[in-house]
């Protein structure tokens, strides 16, 4: 039975590695396209949470292939808690804002699902039916006062929201069907069990064992602002999920449920609709950095604190199932970090200050977290037993050793919590000129993890020792993972920075030594410079010299001479690396590890460059040769070496096809030098949640689309913003998402993959420079382009909103190149027309079809999962793409005639590019082997095409009425459209 499994497993993940088989199916050109009637009949039994399941769904099932569960069957459950939410806040509506405001989002509601049954403009035969339902729809909104604007946006955002709630707790519920008799994981193909039975027939199990025990996923949380709904929301919707959980174990229970029973959980769930509804969804302030931080890490304290032992825990019994052995407890498979209270570019509100605030807070906090443990575990250990080891440690007369044992770690925790608040209270002002702290001593405290976890494995070798394994592999072990996952500093924070502010920097320090001007030597010189500092290890600057010359260091140098300070002063685990953001050269790096080791770092953070747009990519590979053959510099990072990569910026740059290439071969290019030079090389990741920016909602594929052989067990990336919450608010999704990662870094390393051909290079090449030209020619060379983008979308609108601390560009002045990547994928986002992501593809992939070289580019798609990943990525934003929205923005917003022009010649590259992509993948219609997705879009097109007609014209309001930018009801209807889009669609930047 066990072979059985495995050798399906190895079929399954086989087939994960290769990508999707490409078929040519024959589907309808119009979809099939439910609705919930969420706010009409509400007297309807649909209402309740506990009604008929089939009573919930509206139509028939569409007819499927006989091989697919019946959707209407499979997603039953999931329309009924859906109906019975929409109902329910119809219920409050009423109740509320009254029958008028009701009748309003009804109506609107009957207009956009007409529009869409009639094919939203795709289908020509039903074209004007589609045509003339939207402009009703647009009419009937323009006739709103400015409250109705914002209690009908409302309406729409919080369904939304709640249908996102249900459809995550749905999730869960699919993967109970894929739940096994043996293995801790679900029975999927991009689950650690399958992977780890697929991988030990082809490899010994030892080896697999090795990777996985080697191995290291650390994902790095940021305060990257894409994150709409407010925490208090969130937490709402969380516990709607909740109440949802506890429904389906009533039903599940197989004992009789009383009318008493589901009427609880129906009130329950009443509560938090209306409680939602009363509650202010918009944000008033903008977050500070701490606030962010505080947020952030948030999700460590109440998720992952349990969710990561507990995954362990399965990862341990999975190992031993699967490859014979359990994993260690010292084995840190996944670890977190964090940008937020370090990352300073472009960010003026990040201070030296601000860091050692975030740092000690996380030391408080983890102090805290581990107290709190250490109480449960007394409870348990009562034991009279002990081994001599401990046993010397506490005394011959001790009854309870353990117990005794663990005073002094609770004072020590205590004590250490102490010392972290006192240290805030002094460094922020907040104790009073008057008040006087006891001086802690740091032998008195743990600084360090390696002190803390020493303590515990005495007590779990004593519990081995005298027999008591299950004792000690119980919430002991889980402690001591939370050690290795979280230390005593909770996330590490890396510190970020521009490159050009530590030239300035080193520009001062030059001029007083009287040495000239850093900025103007050549790389070279500076490369020299450098390395001769580095070599001599003597001081530069007396620690504060800057303060007494203000007429060489400026404020913005003796700010960013104050991190290195601030660097200094931190214990070890606070800090993690140091991004260079705009790196360019091997100077930018040398100069980091000088200023460091001029500021007294005792063990400098590594120096992580990021290259980020096309040119940086390009260049990448001489930089680090250049930084490789230093002797100094090899000396100085023990035969290891981060490379971060940028994937936002680099698609802003040259547009998606053309910067997924350069990345792809960049990866390769740095992991070849570094094998040249015997340097272990991890790539951090810099990718964001949309497709734009790197994002792939199918993250075990996405890994495997990796070049081969550039990973090889180590793999760091960002968790922005919305994702945060997406992937690790709710224990289940955490597991989840740490199961899919371990698993996919598992893969990506022993299964073999498709190389690119010298053939295929060249075709990429080719393709990779028509579409960048051509995206280039539209967002750099029109002229009509800047006017268009400000006009047509609400751009310039976001810079308002009080979603993060960071400015929406790094500098004051500048047009779209200094623009941040997020909000311009924000912005494209919101009016459904995601530019950035297909403009140049189709160019690309067009000109190639009708050339001799069309049958090569088929079988690159087919037979070349990495090339065939991009493409279905790009062909799933062609799918949530509407350019008839982006026309109604055009026709609404823009003024100038020029740039109308432009948006109507953007709008046919769109449907050139639909036709092309389809062309490719052998499809009728857009993703039509992703049925969730299309399930998903028919659901909630027509409450976004709602909001997005309400957006519209409130960002009309806003910009025609004299002094309506100031208006608070306007303003505040933008949020809650913007906040809903970005539910509809899933993400925003």
């Amino acid at each position: 039975m066990l072979h059985i499994r495995r050798l399906a497993a190895s079929r399954n993940v086989a087939a994960l590695a290769r990508g999707p088989v490409v078929r040519a199916t024959t589907t309808t050109s119009r979809l099939h396209q439910p609705t919930f009637r969420a706010f009409s009949s509400l007297t309807d039994p649909g209402s309740h949470l506990f009604a008929s399941h089939l009573g919930a769904i509206d139509s028939p099932a569409p007819q499927v292939p006989a091989d697919e569960v019946p959707p209407a069957v499979k997603d039953a459950q999931l329309r009924a808690d859906i109906r019975a939410m929409g109902r329910m806040l119809g219920q409050v509506i009423l109740q509320y804002e009254g029958q008028d405001i009701f009748e309003k989002v009804e109506k609107m509601r009957s207009l956009a699902k007409t529009r869409r049954e009639a094919g939203a403009g795709r289908v020509e035969e039903t074209k004007a039916e589609s045509e003339a339902a939207f402009q009703d729809l647009a009419e009937y909104v323009s006739t709103f006062s400015k409250e109705e604007l914002l209690v009908v946006s409302r309406a729409f955002t919080h369904f939304l929201a709640s249908a996102n709630a249900a459809e995550k707790h749905h999730t869960k519920r699919v993967l109970e069907e894929f739940n096994t008799t043996k293995g801790a994981f679900y029975d999927k193909a991009d689950s650690s069990g399958q992977v780890m039975a697929s991988l030990a027939e082809e490899h010994s199990p030892d080896a697999v064992w090795k990777a996985l025990t080697t191995q290291t996923v650390e994902l790095v949380l940021t305060a990257h602002p894409t994150e709409v709904n407010r925490r208090t929301i969130l937490d709402k919707h969380r516990r709607i999920q909740e109440v949802l959980t506890d429904a389906d174990a009533l039903r599940n229970s197989g004992r009789t449920t009383t009318d008493f029973m589901k009427q609880q959980l129906n009130d329950s769930l009443q509560r938090e609709i209306s409680s939602i509804w009363l509650s202010d969804e918009v944000s008033r302030q903008k977050p500070t950095p701490q606030n962010e931080a505080e947020k952030g890490v948030l999700v460590v304290e109440t998720v992952l604190w349990k969710t990561v032992p507990n995954f362990l825990r399965k990862l341990d019994a999975t190992a031993q199932e699967f490859l014979g052995r359990g994993i260690p407890l010292d084995a840190a498979p996944i670890r977190f970090a964090s940008w937020m209270g370090g990352d300073r570019d472009g960010n003026p509100n990040v201070e030296p200050d601000t860091t050692r605030e975030v740092c000690l807070k996380n030391r408080a906090k983890a102090a805290a977290l581990f107290s709190k443990d250490l109480q449960e575990l007394w409870k348990e250990l009562s034991l009279t037993t002990c081994s001599d080891e401990l046993r010397k440690q506490v005394g011959e007369d001790v009854r309870e050793p353990y117990r005794k044992f663990m005073v002094p770690m609770f004072e020590k925790l205590q004590l250490t919590q102490k010392w972290a608040e006192q240290e805030m209270k002094l460094l922020t002002g907040s104790a009073g000129a008057d008040v006087h702290f006891d001086k802690i001593e740091p032998t008195e405290i743990y600084l360090t993890k390696d002190s803390f976890r020493d303590d515990l494995l005495l007590m779990h070798h004593s519990l081995c020792e005298t027999g008591n394994h299950v004792v000690a592999d119980g919430f002991l072990a889980d402690i001591l993972r939370n050690v290795s996952a979280f230390g005593l500093t909770l996330v590490p924070l890396d510190v970020r920075q521009e490159s050009d502010k530590h030239e300035e920097a080193l520009d001062a320090v030059t001029r007083f030594l009287g040495l000239g001007s850093y900025s103007q030597w050549d790389e070279q010189t500076k490369v020299n410079w450098l390395t001769q500092q580095l070599a001599s290890k003597r001081p530069l600057l007396r620690p504060g010299v800057w303060h007494d010359h203000p007429d060489i260091f400026s404020e913005t140098t003796i700010d960013t001479l104050g991190i290195y300070q601030m660097i200094a002063e931190q214990y070890e685990g606070s800090l993690g690396a140091y991004v260079i953001s705009q790196a360019t050269s091997a100077s930018d790096v040398l100069a980091v590890l000088l200023l460091q080791r001029d500021a007294g770092v005792k063990k400098p953070l590594r120096v992580v460059p990021l290259f980020e747009t096309l040119d940086d990519l390009n260049g990448a590979g001489e930089t680090m040769k250049s930084l490789f053959s230093n002797p100094v510099y090899m000396g100085s990072i023990a035969g290891k070496q981060e490379v971060m990569i940028g994937y936002s910026d680099s698609a802003k740059d040259a547009g998606r096809l053309a910067a997924s290439w350069a990345q792809y071969e960049t990866q390769e290019e740095l992991a070849q030098i570094a094998r040249d030079f015997n340097v272990e090389l991890t790539f951090f990741h810099g990718k964001g949640g949309t497709v734009g920016r790197g994002g792939n909602p199918q993250t075990f594929k996405a890994i495997l689309a990796h070049a081969p052989d550039t990973i090889n067990g180590h793999f760091r990336v960002t968790e922005q913003g919305e994702m945060i919450y997406q992937n690790f608010g709710h224990y289940d999704r955490a597991e989840r998402t740490m199961d899919i990662y371990t698993s996919a870094i598992l893969a990506e390393k022993l299964t073999k993959r498709t190389k690119p051909s010298t053939e295929w290079r060249n075709m990429m090449k080719k393709l990779s420079d028509i579409s960048c030209e051509a995206y280039r020619k539209v967002v750099r060379g029109d002229e009509r382009f800047v006017p268009y983008f400000r006009s047509a979308t609400p751009e310039l609108e976001l810079a308002s909103l009080n979603i993060g601390s960071r400015p929406a560009k790094r500098k004051a002045t500048g047009g779209v190149e200094s623009l941040r990547a997020i909000p311009w994928i924000f912005a494209w986002t919101q009016t459904r027309f995601n530019l950035p992501t297909w403009l140049g593809v189709g160019e690309a992939i067009g000109s190639v079809l009708k050339s001799p070289d069309a049958d090569l580019l088929r079988t690159m798609y087919r037979d070349w999962g990495s090339f065939r990943t991009t493409i279905d990525m790009v062909e799933m934003v062609l799918a949530k793409s509407d350019p008839s929205i982006a026309k109604h923005y055009d026709e609404v917003l823009v003024t100038e005639d020029k740039a109308k022009a432009l948006g109507t010649e953007v709008r046919a590259l769109h449907q050139e590019t639909e036709g092309v992509v389809l062309d490719l993948a052998g499809h009728t219609t857009l993703s039509e082997d992703n049925s969730i997705l299309r399930r998903q879009l028919a659901v909630r097109d027509p409450y976004v095409d709602c909001l997005n007609v309400l957006q519209a014209e409130t960002l009309k309001r806003i910009r025609s009425t004299e002094g309506a930018e100031d208006d608070k009801v306007l303003k505040d209807a933008l949020m809650t459209t913007i906040s809903g889009v970005a539910n509809g669609m899933g993400n925003t930047g």
